[in-house]
């Protein structure tokens, strides 16, 4: 079977990755006190001066994984660490909360949608009151009613009143 360049490019790649992450596990710290008393760190020396090398801790058995027995002791002692039914039901609890808020979120902002559609039409319907051109309204029957000055004060006193206490 052939191999592709890209499969030769992509593995040299691999390696060069794996490489680079291995770098600083090579790099050395080193710590000194200058003249003032400062504690400095870096990873070059100082041009004098005394120098410590600081190596990273390394972890000794004792340190390691515990053995399965181990493990087994700390079974019967309450587990710190959530279950994953704990977690299941948290993530489940979280994204019903998160539902609930979005589900309020667009009702506001459906209410404050129709709250301004309301205030426009009241806005405009104020205009044409102050316009001083005649004014019509439907009765019940059908008919047309034309407003007069005292039906029309009043009509504009109750658009005024809707306008400052919804519209804000």
């Amino acid at each position: 079977m052939h191999k592709t360049p890209f499969a030769r490019l992509s593995r040299n790649l691999l390696w060069c990755g794996a490489l680079l992450a291995a770098c600083p596990a090579w790099a050395q710290i080193y710590t000194w006190t200058d003249k003032d008393g400062r504690t400095h760190y870096s990873d070059t020396p100082p041009k004098t001066g005394e120098v410590k090398v600081v190596s990273p801790a390394r972890r000794t058995p004792s340190q390691a994984e515990p053995t399965q027995a181990e493990a087994g002791k700390d079974a019967a002692q309450p587990a710190t660490a959530p279950s994953l039914a704990d977690r299941e039901a948290e993530f489940r609890k979280r994204r019903a909360e998160e539902a609930e808020a979005k589900t309020k979120a667009e009702a506001e902002a459906k209410r404050a949608q129709e709250r301004e559609r309301a205030c426009s039409q009241a806005r405009a319907q104020l205009a044409a009151l102050q316009s001083g051109q005649r004014v019509a309204r439907f009765k019940e029957d059908g008919s047309r009613e034309i407003l007069d000055d005292a039906q029309r004060a009043q009509e504009t006193e109750k658009v005024q009143a809707y306008i400052e206490q919804e519209c804000r």
